[in-house]
């Protein structure tokens, strides 16, 4: 892997180097915890919930719910896309059930109790990566959230057990990449998402060979990138929370 800066690449960064990532805080008013996740010029909006009650399926087994959602504004991208309404949305419901299960990783459900806390991300611009931007700034959110309840004695401590976050990989030109934006992501020869936690394990790969196949070598290299990227993601985190295990 490459370490020199390399003009072709966004913000003239190397192969193993992220976009500039920034999580603000604190951005929305009546959210009980929100972040605003920029990744280059990925901006998503995060936002999290908390509603007493559970699902029917789950209710009487005083296990809390932790769930997302997911929306494209319209003028997110190079083209006004429609507005999603509920029912004809596929990838969002893909990418919505990512987070849902990614952030669900780090929450210990019987602390939380028979409470939802339903994660909202809206993504105002987009430039690759935005499912990714969506696990690293929801899980600020929903820490505040959750936090936020802890200090009003509605839960009585927090029910958080560690950091999560999402970063994407791929091999693009023949060259293993961190973090893809757009232009990256849609020639890209393989396509990688990695979700992992603070202490190395991993949650989720999404991969996919999308104009050429690849080995266990290529894929070690790519994970290797990957869990990289997740160290800096969660070292950002805690900067912005003060959380620590």
């Amino acid at each position: 892997m490459a370490g020199e800066q390399n003009p072709e690449r966004s913000f003239g960064r190397a192969a193993n180097q992220m976009r500039p990532v920034k999580l603000t805080r604190g951005v929305m008013k009546n959210a009980d915890g929100s972040c605003f996740a920029e990744f280059g010029d990925t901006h998503v909006l995060c936002s999290a919930t908390i509603e007493e009650g559970v699902p029917k399926w789950r209710s009487g087994q005083r296990l809390g719910w932790v769930t997302a959602e997911y929306a494209m504004l319209p003028a997110s991208t190079n083209r006004r896309s429609a507005r999603e309404y509920k029912g004809r949305k596929g990838r969002s419901m893909e990418i919505e059930r990512l987070v849902g299960r990614s952030l669900r990783a780090v929450v210990d459900m019987r602390r939380l109790g028979e409470l939802t806390v339903t994660i909202d991300c809206d993504v105002i611009q987009a430039d690759g990566g935005t499912r990714t931007a969506s696990v690293t700034g929801g899980w600020v959110a929903l820490y505040d959230a959750l936090w936020k309840w802890v200090e009003a004695d509605r839960l009585s401590r927090l029910p958080i057990t560690g950091q999560v976050a999402a970063v994407s990989m791929g091999v693009v030109g023949g060259r293993p990449l961190l973090d893809l934006d757009y232009p990256e992501d849609s020639h890209a020869d393989v396509d990688l998402n990695l979700v992992g936690t603070a202490d190395g394990r991993i949650v989720e790969v999404q991969g996919t060979g999308e104009h050429d196949t690849f080995d266990r070598e290529q894929l070690n290299e790519l994970l290797d990138l990957g869990q990289a990227g997740i160290e800096r993601l969660v070292a950002i985190q805690r900067e912005a929370t003060g959380y620590s295990a």
